[in-house]
């Protein structure tokens, strides 16, 4: 699908649509798995790779009911050993959370994904897994999916300390904690997004985080001596989601808007709070508390946004940074992204990708080994590329409330925020091809 999106004017949006939050409905169709009573979820996100996870819990024997109000996750009395691949279509989250899952039941299990998917490295997680016993084969030493699983039942117990803050890799050593051989000990540098250890706990699971000198994490994990209990959830808007009309509020000029019930984890809501240093106002209001913190979020456009450097906090912040480069294209001075190598390993390479198409739009921009480096000026209307990428797609869709814009295969958009378009379309003019 090519979309062209039209420049628009002043605007107040008000909206309780935003998409629900999609690392919420990964885990909470995982974690479904490991209770015995049926868990009742309320705003799983039907997004495709979303969907993909679930269509995967499914196989592995979850049985899904669609009732009012939500939907009916019913376990099974064991994980079934499927007879067929387990696709995880455009889904990172996915394959490597099943991964450490999967590694601790017994079975085979064949893990893949769609061509942007299975180009992705994925030892960060399997070698960790790999030392603690899980047997795992691929392509290039495990590296590139396909992947297979050969579960291992007597996972070892450990203390593994990780070189990176990473929510993908911390969530599958847990889950393989969880059916280790004894007592475990996972450090992560600098907290990353902690979803995992926050519903687990909520289900009963014994997980104990702690704070250790210069920002270094410690989680102490034991192994489950009973199934968990169920999901009651309603799960949040995604603030990952809702950032890209943050995003077009604070680009348009006079324009304002309020995100309702949305997520506000402090490792999610890092990107508001980057614009808020570029000079956006921004006011969060708690509305509610149960496995999270959730509220509304206002939001009210600058006379005038301000360069920014980043290069701290970078895992709350590595989703949103395609929709970041957006600002500090329109801000006034020069702002840099440091410490963000991560960008080169998700759905695409999002540095050169961002880069490219800001070149596109008239702005210099330049890449870093490590980020990028954006001159701020005024952006132009272009044809750019999705990469196969959903927030570079969302990313310079918003850019056209500035400017105008076209983006080729926008159909990405879909793997993660189904109702985007429904939503900039109330705000702005949109034609699909």
């Amino acid at each position: 699908m090519k979309l062209e999106v039209y420049p628009a004017r002043e605007f107040t949006l008000q909206t309780d649509k935003i998409a629900g939050d999609k690392s919420i409905s990964h885990r909470c169709a995982m974690f479904a798995l490991l209770s015995d009573k049926p868990s009742f979820v309320r705003n799983y996100l039907e997004g495709e790779d979303t969907l993909d996870t679930l269509e995967i819990a499914k196989k592995l024997g979850l049985k899904v009911q669609k009732e009012r109000g939500g939907i009916r996750l019913i376990p099974p009395a064991k994980i079934v050993e499927p007879d067929t691949i387990l696709y995880c279509g455009n889904a990172g989250t996915a394959i490597r959370l099943y991964l450490g899952l999967l590694c601790a039941q017994k079975g085979i299990f064949v893990l893949s994904g769609d061509e942007y998917l299975n180009k992705r490295p994925m030892k960060r997680v399997t070698e960790p897994l790999r030392s603690i016993g899980a047997q795992i084969i691929g392509r290039e030493n495990g590296n590139f999916a396909p992947l297979v699983v050969v579960g291992n039942e007597k996972l070892k117990s450990f203390d593994y300390t990780s070189k990176i803050p990473s929510a993908q890799v911390k969530s599958a050593m847990i889950l393989g904690a969880l059916f280790a051989q004894g007592d475990c000990v996972y450090r992560e540098p600098e907290l990353s997004r902690d979803h995992s250890e926050k519903i687990l706990q909520g289900m009963g699971a014994s997980i104990e985080s702690n704070s250790l000198e210069n920002g270094v994490i410690e989680i102490k994990i034991q192994p489950l001596t009973h199934k968990l209990n169920p999901l009651e959830i309603e799960i949040p808007a995604d603030p990952s989601s809702a950032f890209f009309f943050a995003l077009g509020i604070a680009i348009t000029p006079k324009a304002r808007g309020i995100l309702r019930n949305v997520l506000l984890n402090k490792t999610r809501i890092e990107a508001f709070k980057i614009l808020e240093q570029m000079g956006v106002e921004i006011q969060y209001t708690l509305t509610s508390k149960t496995y999270e913190s959730i509220g509304d979020i206002e939001v009210i456009a600058p006379s005038a946004l301000k360069a920014v450097e980043l290069s701290q906090k970078i895992a709350w912040l590595i989703d949103e940074i395609p929709a970041i480069a957006i600002a500090m294209a329109c801000a006034q001075g020069v702002s840099r992204v440091r410490n963000a190598k991560e960008l080169r390993v998700k759905e695409t390479d999002r540095i050169s990708a961002v880069v490219e198409n800001l070149k596109a739009c008239g702005i210099d921009a330049r890449e870093l080994e490590d980020g990028f480096e954006i001159v701020g000026g005024t952006l132009q209307k272009a044809c750019v590329k999705s990469f196969g990428d959903h927030r570079i797609a969302m990313s310079f869709a918003i850019a056209g409330l500035v400017c105008g814009m076209e983006i080729e295969n926008a159909e990405y958009i879909n793997v993660s925020f189904p109702n985007f378009l429904e939503i900039l379309e109330s705000i702005t003019t949109i034609k699909r091809d």
